[in-house]
C-alpha cells in the first residue's frame, strides 16, 4: 500500500489524472482524445505535473485543464 505521493510513486497516479484531463482537453479544443493526449505529453505542464515538488498532482481534472490552458 503507498502511503504518500514521492518522487518514486508519483508515476502511479499520472496515467489516470492525464486521461481525466485528456477528456476535458479534447471536448474543450474540439479534437480527438489521442490529439488531446499528444498535446498533453508535449506540454510544459506535464513537465511541471511528473515532477513531484510542484505538487500539481494535487489539482483535480478540471483545475488541471485551467491550469495546461493558461500556462501553454
Amino acid at each position: 500500500m503507498i502511503n504518500a505521493i514521492t518522487p518514486e510513486t508519483l508515476y502511479l497516479i499520472l496515467p489516470y489524472k492525464v486521461s481525466q484531463l485528456a477528456v476535458l482537453y479534447a471536448k474543450k479544443f474540439g479534437i480527438t482524445t489521442k490529439e488531446a493526449l499528444k498535446a498533453i505529453y508535449r506540454s510544459s505542464t506535464y513537465r511541471q505535473l511528473e515532477n513531484e515538488s510542484t505538487k500539481l498532482w494535487h489539482l483535480g481534472p478540471v483545475a488541471l485543464l485551467e491550469y495546461i490552458s493558461e500556462n501553454n
